[in-house]
């Protein structure tokens, strides 16, 4: 039989290939904006018929339904990423949080650690040999095909074939459902003056030559629409938004001083609008590409003036960096954000880079703080972080003392929350208070 054949023969309803999920599976969940919301929908209909089914996945777009209070004991989330639409849950106890890197969760699939039941993911049209495409997300899909014993993908003609390692033969995949729908899209939040202001910053340390890491939300936004000066930018990145494109077209990010992919934009997957989704489509300058690839620190060390950027929710006077936690509550996860600080801190000429704008919650709550919310997760250790950046300023804290840590961060908070902040740093005899220091 040619593939042609056996695609037809598998090709079914949502519902009839969704009768292969039994009670007491683990179903991976492909991300971004590639959740296969049709397949997605079949399952959560069979609730009723079903027990402690878990589903994994990192940040998905779309309402998450399984989450809701009323599928309680049918189906449970481990969130190895949070976004908005599974917080609530993880938060109330229906949902599990695992704090991980990105890079290592293929392998708790490879090493039987995590093992994988049912695979739900959203893939291009074949080709002419029969070979799928994971569009525009790679993430971890590609490991869990490997290992699950059930493969379920929504073949949607609208979904971008892109390039790069992200092709599956049809012979690898249990059932087809067809589908013509748009692709899930992100748009971006309008950003702040403090964003911009951040940026300008952080964009200031950029060298040109140098291939760049950057995250979700504003402040890497809009370090992207600071940069249209730079010469050569290069990237890689487990994450891209829009922000790219313009850059991508003007020859600014061209990746021609990388050391290693040279010329290509290496990511895993996007985050973005209509426009991002057909910008990738079939586009060689994309090098689309598993998350133990592109968030390996020690791939990204090989990378020289890697400047990774990431954000943070609050960092404490030391330099300890919570970005994952509200306190006790867990808000994101991990994500790439070690991955690529240490990564970069092994980088020739490299520059890891914590932005943050200075406070949240309209200016009322400073988010460089005394110490930590009880509970916070640490995610980036006070050894690892180098520079932090604010509106207010640039702090180099690689090498410093926890006095010169104070003072660097004090210097770079909001004005309002200086004198409180130092008050507490002589206290904790960072400072001492015959000690005079001025912040700008």
């Amino acid at each position: 039989m040619n593939w042609r054949d056996a695609y037809r023969n598998k090709c079914v309803s949502a519902d009839v290939a969704l009768q292969a999920v039994n009670s007491g599976n683990r179903i991976w969940i492909q991300s971004g904006c590639a959740v296969p919301s049709v397949l997605v929908d079949a399952l959560v209909a069979r609730a009723a018929e079903l027990r402690n089914v878990e589903i994994v996945h990192m940040k998905t777009l779309g309402a998450a339904e399984y989450t809701k209070p009323e599928y309680a004991g049918h189906f449970r989330h481990r969130g190895l990423f949070l976004g908005e639409n599974v917080r609530e849950a993880v938060a109330a106890g229906r949902a599990d949080y695992t704090p991980i890197f990105l890079y290592e969760i293929e392998d708790l699939f490879l090493s039987g650690a995590m093992p994988l039941d049912v695979v739900l993911m959203q893939v291009s049209p074949p080709d002419d040999q029969g070979f799928v495409s994971l569009g525009t997300t790679v993430d971890c899909t590609l490991a869990a095909v490997r290992c699950a014993k059930v493969v379920i993908a929504e073949v949607n003609e609208r979904m971008p074939r892109t390039c790069g390692e992200t092709t599956i033969h049809v012979s690898q995949i249990s059932a087809v459902v067809e589908t013509s729908r748009p692709v899930l899209e992100l748009h971006p939040a309008p950003l702040t003056e403090a964003h911009r202001c951040v940026a300008k910053n952080v964009a200031s340390l950029i060298p040109d030559g140098a291939t760049l890491q950057t995250g979700i939300g504003g402040i890497s936004d809009a370090v992207l629409r600071c940069l249209g000066d730079k010469r050569d930018l290069g990237l890689h990145t487990e994450m891209v938004s829009d922000g790219v494109i313009d850059l991508m077209e003007s020859g600014v990010m061209n990746g021609a001083r990388k050391s290693i992919d040279r010329g290509k934009a290496v990511l895993s997957w996007v985050l973005g609008s209509q426009r991002l989704i057909e910008f990738i489509r079939d586009n060689p300058r994309f090098d689309f590409r598993p998350l133990s690839y592109t968030n390996d620190p020690f791939v990204v060390a090989r990378i020289d003036r890697m400047v990774a950027i990431n954000s943070a929710l609050q960092i404490d006077l030391t330099g300890q960096v919570c970005a994952d936690s509200l306190g006790t509550r867990p808000y994101s996860g991990f994500g790439g954000q070690v991955d690529f600080i240490r990564g970069a801190a092994r980088s020739k000429g490299g520059m890891p880079i914590i932005a943050l704008p200075s406070t949240a919650c309209a200016g009322s709550i400073s988010r460089i703080v005394n110490v930590l919310e009880p509970g916070a997760g640490v995610v980036t250790s006070r050894a690892d972080v180098h520079y932090v950046v604010t509106e207010y300023g640039i702090a180099y804290l690689h090498g410093k003392s926890l006095r010169e840590r104070a003072e660097a961060l004090i210097a770079i908070a909001d004005p309002r929350f200086q004198a409180d902040l130092e008050d507490f740093a002589v206290r904790a005899h960072y400072l001492e208070r015959n000690v005079e220091v001025v912040y700008a």
